[in-house]
């Protein structure tokens, strides 16, 4: 029997385009998946390469090279576990499982200590990209096993996307660190999505754009500094025209945004890690909002919108990008500030250059701005906020009268605008030497004897607030 390098379990279309993507760069790999049709898809594809897949599990296992190296790309959650019971007892101590789903950090490591008492080397890589990224090479996030990712490196540096020749995949760290930190890339994500459907809303509403106007802004800003995935696939979203009505599509789409909710595990584990990532959690937010269709209608008939008119368009449509500008980096910052925290808190050593590295060729947030960040930790990789390095300082105060003068707009027009108003509040706030977070701790400490600390002495005190002064 022939001998591959390689399985993988799940031929859907990620699991199938990255074992193409595999024998595309000379590796044997074959895969596994219960449904026929799957097989079929992949045999079809791979005909040029004689791809070839199992229906039986046992005999996908018995065909692998020892040690056995097998990728899962299946559902998140107890799919994954039922997979990998599956597997156990036809493994043997040295085999390596790799899941590259979009499983949470915490299964991640609950599968890694379990699977360490039986000698299979276990680990979680995260993938960003896409279809395309998949078939053509994404950026790659793998932590935990180190000798397992040592035995894995040669097949993922060479599928993984190349930027100046440098593959977009590195070792993340030990446990779950890899999972963990694809979890907050997606966190930027939503918030980069949110943005910039803000920034359609208020051309839309503010400016009295059609959508050909607004790709032309959306393209234009792509060619400049805020080159990015997402803008360039945001900018072609408003010339797709509908197969059915010929109409353009985005104006036929309903607006009730989905999520599979990795968005809500990063805001979840930001206030685990009392870590504010304010722009991040009102993208989840507004996701969920948006499902509330038929409140949102009732209500837009009870309350009038202000008049919205613009008195100068051309430097309004400046400010705009300006302040797109400035809430990007912010997304960015809020991420890897709560990675920074993640690392020291969960022991991951995570290195923030070679992330953002990594991120800059393959992923969904690979922009231009990654570069500035990638320099950024680079020259100080103790960097505990990327707000502290003087190039992305200049940045920001060439953005913060657009970003002022956008906010103040749209809150006036009655336009809202959760993700660019959070992050201007953020920055305001961090940037504040003196929170009126006194107040706070005086009103916990007269109601509920929480304590509070002194500016003029340390120690922990306590007021007895309804004594007489």
């Amino acid at each position: 029997m022939k001998k591959y390098t390689l399985g993988m379990i799940g031929l859907g279309t990620m699991g199938r385009n990255l074992l193409l993507n595999m024998a595309d760069h000379g590796f044997d790999v074959t895969g596994y998946d219960k449904d026929p049709k799957m097989l079929a898809k992949l045999e079809e594809d791979g005909k040029e390469k004689n791809l070839k897949g199992h229906a039986s599990l046992e005999e996908f296992v018995q065909s692998l090279e020892l040690p056995r190296r097998i990728v899962l790309l299946v559902p998140a959650g107890p799919i994954v576990d039922s997979v990998i019971a599956e597997l156990q007892p036809l493994l043997e101590a040295g085999d390596m499982i790799i899941d590259s789903g979009n499983s949470h950090f915490t299964d991640t490591s609950r599968r890694a200590e379990d699977l360490s008492k039986t000698n299979i080397h276990f680990f979680g890589m995260g993938i960003s990209g896409g279809e395309e990224g998949a078939r053509f090479g994404p950026s790659m996030m793998p932590g935990g096993d180190k000798e397992a990712y040592s035995a894995m490196k040669e097949i993922l540096e060479a599928v993984s996307a190349k930027v100046n020749g440098e593959p977009c995949v590195t070792y993340i760290g030990p446990g779950a660190a890899g999972h963990f930190v694809k979890m907050v890339h997606n966190g930027i994500e939503y918030a980069m999505m949110q943005l910039l459907a803000e920034g359609y809303d208020i051309m839309k509403n503010s400016l009295g754009y059609n959508n050909e106007q607004i790709e032309e802004t959306f393209k234009s800003w792509n060619a400049g500094r805020m080159k990015s995935f997402l803008m360039e696939v945001t900018a072609d979203v408003f010339k797709f025209k509908d197969e059915k009505t010929g109409k353009l599509l985005i104006d036929l789409i309903k607006d009730e945004a989905k999520s599979k909710g990795t968005g809500k595990w990063t805001s979840q584990v930001s206030m685990d890690l009392y870590l504010p990532i304010p722009t991040i959690n009102e993208a989840v937010s507004t996701r969920d909002l948006s499902k509330l269709k038929k409140l949102r209608v009732a209500l837009a008939k009870a309350f009038e919108k202000p008049e919205a008119k613009i008195e100068n368009p051309e430097q309004f449509i400046v400010d705009l990008e300006n302040a797109m500008y400035f809430a990007m980096i912010v997304s960015y910052a809020q991420g890897l500030h709560l990675l920074t925290q993640a690392s020291e808190s969960y022991k991951y050593e995570l290195k923030l250059d070679e992330i953002a590295k990594i991120w800059r060729g393959g992923c969904i947030i690979r922009a231009e701005l990654l570069q500035d960040i990638y320099a950024a930790y680079q020259a100080k990789p103790e960097l505990e906020h990327l707000f502290e390095d003087k190039n992305i300082q200049q940045k920001i105060a060439g953005t913060l009268s657009g970003i002022r003068n956008v906010c103040s707009t749209a809150i006036n027009h009655g336009i809202g605008i959760p993700a660019f108003a959070s992050a201007l509040t953020y920055f305001d706030s961090l940037r504040t030497a003196n929170l009126p977070s006194n107040l706070t701790q005086a009103q916990r400490d007269f109601f509920g004897a929480h304590t509070f600390e002194r500016t003029d002495e340390e120690g922990i005190f306590h007021a007895n607030w309804n004594a007489e002064n």
